[in-house]
């Protein structure tokens, strides 16, 4: 992992040309291809797609509630121990982020108001591939249960050995029980039309890969989605104080996550950056998923150094992270200058790791710099807010002539004249 300094202008130059993207045509449209194909063939696309990506043949899509019963059942006791400690903190947190409607009737004659209504089914997209993450099932399902969702319709890829059991107990602890064994973006476009099987929601949640990202990008607008998410990332802003080896384990803990992700220390000190990056070679040679996160900080990765507090915050604003870590003193004393950032992890104990499994916001956050206007996942994510009105005669009759005049304004006659007739016959 490469150690840089420079001007703040240089240091962004770096960062313009480091940054991942997202736009592969040839990657969108092997999307819209897949996409259309679903479209038009539903579940045979599907079988033929798990196929081809998974190398499954399936003789069906959905599980049945013995099997999920029987994946409960075979996760190990201090797993399902471990997961129940997670629910209950993410419920806690997510039950605070409820909002109720409100009534406004101060005003003689006129009533407003909102009603807060839950989105009535939702799709949630659990990842494959190279790990599985029954905490993605957890932060995607709890927040739509606590909204009042009535419908949640989980998918994941298929794989040989089967679903991993702590992914169907986390479904189990959720209540959620229709489940369908496909991914990517096959998975995305039958949630999004139905198939014979798939009955199709009303939004897709969840992170997944380039295919997924793209897909969710491409249906949008044929079905809400939450966000467009690309590869793992966090930032650690360190001073001299710092521990180098949190900060490299903290490093590797998202660069592990895939060959993508992008993990950067920024600090005020030379001797930290360099005692950090002795301490990531060293803790690499013990690292199960090491190719994945030698690959991750060799291409993505970096240590910036820079001169002073201000420019710390600057170039981590910049980045707009999806994870922020602040080991400096006094972390909490720092929390106003953060503009942009998903999640923020504060002081030497607030590992990043923390998030993504037990504290209990949400770890479903916006990456690649979308942290600029993306927020965590959160019951909002699963409502919808509807207003109302309600006017008496006299109440209208007070504003009637401005509503004409605004109507007439914009050259909208019949506007205007749906308020005057029903002042007509008193001047008749």
């Amino acid at each position: 992992m490469k150690i840089i300094s420079g001007t703040m202008t240089e240091l962004k130059a770096y960062l313009s040309r480091q940054k991942n993207s997202q736009e592969d045509k040839t990657i969108e449209n092997r999307v819209k291809a897949i996409v259309a194909e679903v479209k038009e063939k539903g579940d045979q696309a599907l079988v033929a797609y798990t196929k081809q990506f998974d190398q499954v043949i399936l003789d069906k899509l959905k599980l049945d509630g013995a099997e999920i019963e029987k994946g409960y059942q075979e996760t190990a006791p201090e797993v399902i121990q471990a997961l129940k400690a997670a629910k209950a903190n993410i419920e806690s947190f997510h039950l605070k982020q409820k909002r109720n409607g409100f009534v406004d009737a101060e005003k003689a004659g006129v009533i407003r108001g909102q009603l807060i209504l839950p989105i009535e089914t939702v799709g949630l997209y659990v990842p494959g591939g190279t790990a599985r993450y029954p905490s993605s099932v957890l932060m995607n399902a709890l927040p739509a249960k606590i909204a009042g969702v009535k419908r949640i319709v989980m998918v994941t890829p298929a794989s040989p050995e089967g679903l991993p059991s702590g992914l169907l107990a986390a479904a189990k602890l959720c209540g959620i029980e229709e489940i369908y064994q496909i991914g990517g973006a096959q998975a995305i476009a039958a949630l999004a039309y139905g198939t014979e099987t798939i009955p199709k929601v009303d939004k897709i949640v969840g992170p997944g890969n380039v295919y997924v990202a793209t897909a969710k990008k491409i249906l949008f607008g044929t079905v809400a989605i939450d966000m467009i998410a690309g590869p793992s990332e966090v930032v650690v802003l360190a001073d001299k104080e710092a521990n180098p080896g949190f900060i490299a384990a903290d490093l590797l803990s998202q660069a592990e996550h895939d060959v993508l992700a992008r993990a950067i220390l920024i600090t005020t000190s030379q001797a930290i950056a360099e005692e950090v990056q002795k301490e990531l070679a060293s803790q690499l040679t013990s690292l199960p998923r090491e190719v994945i996160a030698r690959e991750s900080l060799d291409n993505h990765g970096a240590i910036f150094v820079v001169e002073d507090l201000e420019s710390q915050f600057e170039l981590m604003n910049e980045i707009a992270p999806e994870h922020l870590e602040i080991q400096l003193s006094d972390p909490m004393s720092h929390l106003s200058r953060v503009k942009h950032a998903g999640s923020v992890f504060l002081g030497a104990y607030a590992s990043e790791p923390l998030g993504d499994y037990l504290a209990g916001p949400n770890h479903v956050l916006p990456t690649s710099g979308t942290a600029r206007f993306f927020s965590p996942l959160g019951v909002e994510d699963f409502v919808k807010r509807t207003a109302f009105i309600s006017y008496t005669k006299e109440a209208l009759a007070e504003e009637k002539d401005d509503v004409m005049i605004l109507a007439r304004e914009e050259g909208l006659e019949a506007h205007a004249r749906a308020i005057q007739v029903r002042f007509e016959e008193e001047n008749a």
